[in-house]
């Protein structure tokens, strides 16, 4: 009798997922949700002109590529117009504060309960960083003509359901993270930024004038993702032993364990590439404000100057200044992390050692300098990652599809991270999982 031929590994993945309640219940509950997002990116904020907000967007390229990370919410200015991006800002200001605030040091270490008081901090100042986006967005679109209305009233109105949204939808993430599967904010921006890739792609092939390109430009996108893959998994070992004393017998033994500390070669994610757009972004969103049409002025040589779309040569000086801010931002934001995680001390209060190195001064100096050498192909990597729209556009001259670099490594990372948490629930049920 001849062996059944078996199915393919990930395919036999999913079929063992779906097969156990509550792991399917999970999955089906992750998808819901985001059906829910979708259907609320459609409701339109009160009191806007349609046909006006759609001119503006086909004339400034810039909102078209901020349009892109909110799945066309912003297209339509609708309630989830600013995602959850607000939060994001929220939870990065708060990161930065915890090392320097002794108060919130001190919420840190009291373990979970602190962790919680952090959280609700944060969530409390979403809700000025959204009013204070949401209003910017208002003022830039009542002097480009788009509100039907400008008065106190309709305009605290349209700021409330944008602020309302964003938290709506914060709320939306949450209950992925403890009912579903996956990181449930980080979900959220994904199926923000899969949305509009079906109408690009869509868009491409049918403008078939450059086949060749097209085909070229895809090529560039599916290498860029694989590099992705690779940085993002890829880690150097610190070996680690440690030394313990066991009771027996009426004696008392030393044993020693190994294992190792795995420094992530790109450990600041993409971090680094959201300080950075923000700043290059800011003063062309900021001179868009000041512009005139009529009479160009010294606010339109800004906007074509910190344009992602300009051509060359002002193209150069945005792309060239994105690539630099993205290597500065690796760096500092790394040395964050790592200081506040504490390595050296953390080692030595458990008794650890890295063979041929003393603890304490010597383990700390050994330590930054293999963080550094490393940061150095995390910032690289980054940096090539942020300025690869620009070099496919100018290789392959295609303007149609707008691929952003950070929408790129939120997507990547966001499916590395679901896969392994359906692989580790798999793997507690004595399943195989996606990875090997």
């Amino acid at each position: 009798m001849r062996p059944r031929p078996s199915k393919p590994r990930l395919l036999q993945a999913m079929i063992d997922a779906f097969s156990l309640p509550d792991l399917r219940r999970r999955i089906l509950i992750t998808i819901g949700i985001l059906v829910i997002f979708r259907f609320v990116a459609h409701v339109p904020v009160p009191g806007v002109d349609q046909s006006a907000l759609q001119s503006l967007f086909e004339r400034n390229a810039l909102l078209g590529m901020l349009d892109m990370f909110s799945g066309g919410a912003m297209r339509r200015l609708s309630v989830a117009a600013m995602g959850v991006y607000p939060y994001i800002t929220a939870s990065i200001i708060m990161m930065l504060l915890v090392p320097v605030i002794p108060r919130l040091q001190a919420l840190s270490r009291e373990g979970e309960t602190g962790r919680n008081k952090i959280n609700l901090i944060t969530h409390w100042m979403v809700v000025p960083l959204a009013a204070l986006q949401g209003y910017g967005q208002l003022v830039y679109l009542q002097h480009e003509v788009v509100l039907a209305s400008t008065d106190t009233l309709p305009m605290s109105a349209m700021v409330l359901s944008m602020v309302a949204g964003t938290m709506f939808l914060v709320w939306l993430g949450e209950l992925i993270t403890e009912y579903g599967i996956g990181n449930g904010i980080s979900l959220i921006i994904f199926g923000g930024i899969v949305a509009r890739l079906p109408e690009m792609i869509g868009q491409g092939f049918l403008a078939r004038e450059n086949f060749i390109g097209l085909t070229f430009y895809i090529f560039i996108v599916v290498l860029t993702i694989v590099v992705i893959v690779l940085f993002t998994e890829a880690h150097r070992r610190i070996p680690v032993q440690y030394a313990r004393s066991v009771f027996r017998s009426g004696r008392m033994y030393r044993q020693s364990g190994a294992t190792h500390i795995p420094l992530r070669v790109n450990s600041a994610g993409m971090i680094p590439l959201i300080f950075a757009m923000s700043l290059v972004l800011f003063p062309g969103v900021v001179a868009s404000y000041f512009a005139n049409p009529t009479e160009p002025n010294f606010a339109d040589w800004v906007m074509r100057l910190f344009n992602p779309n300009a051509p060359l040569p002002e193209g150069l000086f945005y792309w060239g200044l994105y690539f630099l801010m993205s290597i500065a931002f690796t760096f500092f934001y790394t040395m964050v992390i790592y200081q506040q995680q504490d390595l050296p001390g953390v080692l030595q209060r458990q008794g650890g050692f890295i063979p041929g190195i003393r603890p304490g001064k010597n383990t700390s100096t050994y330590l930054n300098g293999v963080i550094n050498h490393i940061t150095w192909g995390g910032a690289l990597f980054l940096g090539c990652v942020a300025v690869m729209p620009f070099l496919a556009r100018q290789l392959t001259n295609i303007e149609v599809i707008q691929v952003s670099s950070l929408g790129l490594i939120i997507m990547v990372g966001v499916v590395l991270d679901t896969m392994k948490q359906l692989e580790a629930q798999l793997v507690m049920r004595r399943y195989e999982g996606f990875i090997r």
